[in-house]
């Protein structure tokens, strides 16, 4: 099948790459002629694993290309996804200026027949809207479907080869049939295709990330009274989680959540409520509390220095919001970092990937180590802000040595508090 894909952004370079890979032929569109380019030369404007050495091979074999002419990859494409950026605006919601510009570009070029989808998030009555913009630009023929990404950042390729559901939202039983065959490929030894009217499949996506980002919350709020009463975090963790009804995922006390989905949908989806005149009370508290949390934790690090951390020298393992991505947006590291800046601190910082991206974030703010030991040396504390594999077991007596106080400040649980009580550390975790 011919496919296009809009946006060369983190879902639209993993969907048209993932649709190459079974066969598809995709032109991938993006009106930035230099991020085009610099795609075409191999060099992938993202970090996420195994998406590099995908999109070559697919490139190599001619299934996968990048351009700028929208109007001549849709009229040789049978669908066209919409994946461009739906950032927040000032009061939360989504904006839907590019899916908008999109679509009435895509209408205006259509030369026939053509399946219109919606891969960005996008809240509720969206789908309705760009049926309308396009309607309003073409007299061809067209029907708009819905079809949620679900991907995690440092797991989106295999999320998108071998997804747990794909949701198609329509009631066109044309446009149904031809996205069942464009996932057929992904399918071989089960069908999880759900098939649902459009402003479900809308609302599915938002319910999803808020729930995940509930859990979370929840976990962090539950932990914050585990220190107040003195139980452990991580025994009651367990203790939950065993519960198959509950379940493990999403569940491990911490910084919180950040990046470009949950922050952003969260707000989003409580936006939505209120132009509807509907309360949600739960969504509204998880926003809450996942801020708080990284302020409880900075509230840690000024307590231990009795409110006075000016020129203490803190080293930092971990910058962007999670591990196996090189994505900053929301991060906790970032709030963190600023309040140790205002507070007077001086901050080294260490990332395996994020490191471009934190110098357009603080430029000369902060220093930036090439790994992790020097990252803090002749430091007085050292935080872990992000669980990267290579911070798991780190050599503890270097590390001691290299600081001028065996201080670890860990915003995700990772070390083991006796061990490191053992070997002269003071180690402060969450919960």
């Amino acid at each position: 099948m011919k496919i296009t894909v809009i946006g060369t952004g983190y879902v639209g370079l993993v969907t048209g790459t993932c649709f190459a890979d079974m066969g598809n032929y995709v032109t991938c569109v993006d009106n930035n002629a230099q991020k085009i380019e610099t795609i075409k030369a191999g060099i992938i404007p993202i970090y996420e694993p195994g998406l590099e050495e995908l999109l070559k091979v697919n490139v190599k074999e001619k299934r996968l290309s990048f351009s700028t002419d929208l109007k001549s990859a849709v009229q040789k494409s049978d669908v066209c996804f919409i994946a461009v950026g739906t950032p927040q605006d000032e009061h939360g919601a989504a904006n839907l200026q590019y899916v908008f510009e999109v679509a009435k570009e895509i209408a205006k070029a259509m030369n026939g027949y053509k399946v219109i989808v919606t891969k960005s998030t996008v809240p509720v009555g969206t789908a309705e809207k760009v049926q309308k913009i396009i309607a309003e630009n073409t007299e061809y023929p067209f029907d708009v479907v819905s079809n949620p990404e679900f991907l995690k950042q440092g797991n989106a390729v295999d999320d998108f080869l071998y997804p747990d559901r794909v949701i198609i939202g329509s009631d066109s039983k044309k446009a149904i049939e031809i996205m069942q065959e464009v996932y057929a490929s992904f399918f071989r030894t089960a069908n999880r295709i759900i098939i649902m009217d459009i402003k479900s499949a809308e609302m599915t996506k938002y319910a999803s990330n808020a729930f995940l980002a509930t859990k979370i919350s929840f976990m962090n709020e539950i932990a914050l009274l585990c220190e107040k009463v003195g139980a452990d975090a991580e025994m009651v963790r367990v203790g939950m989680s065993t519960d198959q009804r509950i379940g493990n995922k999403f569940l491990f006390p911490g910084l919180g959540y950040g990046g470009s989905c949950f922050p952003k949908d969260v707000k989003a989806l409580s936006n939505t409520a209120k132009e509807n005149d509907c309360t949600m009370t739960i969504i509204d508290a998880v926003d809450s509390v996942n801020i708080k949390q990284r302020y409880h934790f900075i509230d840690k690090i000024l307590h231990y220095y009795h409110g006075d951390i000016k020129n203490k020298r803190i080293g930092i393992w971990g910058l962007s919001f999670k591990p196996k991505t090189d994505d900053m947006r929301e991060a906790p590291a970032i709030t963190i970092i600023n309040a140790l800046l205002d507070a007077g601190a001086k901050v080294c910082g260490y990332d395996p990937k994020a490191m471009d991206t934190a110098k357009k974030i603080f430029a000369d703010k902060i220093e930036y180590a090439d790994n992790v030991y020097n990252c803090i040396e002749n430091c007085d504390c050292m935080l872990l802000l992000t669980e990267w594999n290579e911070f798991r077991r780190p050599d503890f007596e270097r590390v001691k040595a290299l600081l001028k106080e065996p201080v670890i400040f860990d915003g995700r649980n990772l070390y083991n508090k006796e061990k490191l009580n053992a070997l002269g550390f003071e180690y402060f975790k969450i919960g």
